[in-house]
């Protein structure tokens, strides 16, 4: 059985982002699982890290900012309401950069690299049990595949099984990823649609925010924008990320 790659997992958690059910699960993990509670407090050091870093240097640039002013300013001696009025503006200038820092528009592949993370699916032997006895094979070989990152061949085994058994939603979607991943974005975009139009399927909230992201990464603006709000008012997992990408969307 193949391990989890709980880095997805992680983010969400550390964001407060997971709903109750997921909320469980997860802390359910986290108590059997001690490399995972070290990777998850690592995470939060780091992200604090990061945090305080991008504060730092505000206020270093600010700081200098300030000196540049201070000594285009002639010397009074009446300094204390200088200070005081100086001290104000640098409070309003720093609440608004980190506003600036927390809202500033992101480029497509910014929300790509930040947003986006492979379907994690279940073992082969637990996952059979959605094909078809002849095209049990090729799907163990495509998962197999699948889960080594090795999309190339994925995306070949995956389509042998759906043309024997083109209703199989699950092989569709996972086909769809392999196909994102190699960048064949029409083959990814298409695959995500098929999912979607099906309509009586498990897999239509992870297809809907596939091709959202398709469509971004194809710069597709629009399309992008319109898929996001359908997600953002939805019931799915991805709704609070969607809201975050529409209002960073350049």
């Amino acid at each position: 059985m193949k391990t989890i790659d709980f880095s997805y997992f992680i983010e969400r958690y550390n964001a407060g982002e997971m709903d109750e059910a997921e909320m469980q699960w997860f802390r359910k993990e986290l108590s059997g699982n001690e490399k995972l509670r070290r990777e998850v407090e690592i995470r939060i050091k780091t992200d604090n890290i990061l945090k305080n870093k991008d504060l730092l240097n505000l206020r270093n640039k600010l700081h200098a900012i300030e000196k540049k002013r201070e000594a285009a300013i002639p010397v009074k001696k009446q300094g204390r309401p200088i200070i005081k009025y100086a001290a104000v503006l640098t409070a309003l200038v720093i609440i608004g950069g980190l506003a600036l820092l927390s809202n500033r528009k992101l480029s497509n592949d910014e929300i790509i690299d930040r947003y986006y993370k492979p379907y994690q699916t279940a073992s082969s032997s637990r996952s059979g049990d959605f094909v078809k006895n002849q095209d049990y094979n090729d799907y163990n070989m495509a998962l197999e595949y699948y889960n080594i990152h090795d999309y190339r061949n994925a995306a070949i085994y995956f389509s042998k099984v759906l043309e024997g058994e083109p209703g199989n939603m699950q092989s569709t979607l996972l086909n769809g990823i392999s196909n994102f991943e190699n960048k064949n974005y029409p083959e990814a975009k298409s695959d995500f649609s098929k999912v979607i139009e099906d309509n009586d399927n498990y897999y239509i909230d992870h297809a809907q925010w596939y091709l959202a992201l398709c469509y971004i990464k194809t710069e597709e603006k629009a399309k992008a924008a319109k898929q996001l709000s359908l997600i953002e008012n939805s019931n799915t997992i991805y709704r609070k990320d969607a809201r975050k990408i529409l209002r960073r969307l350049k």
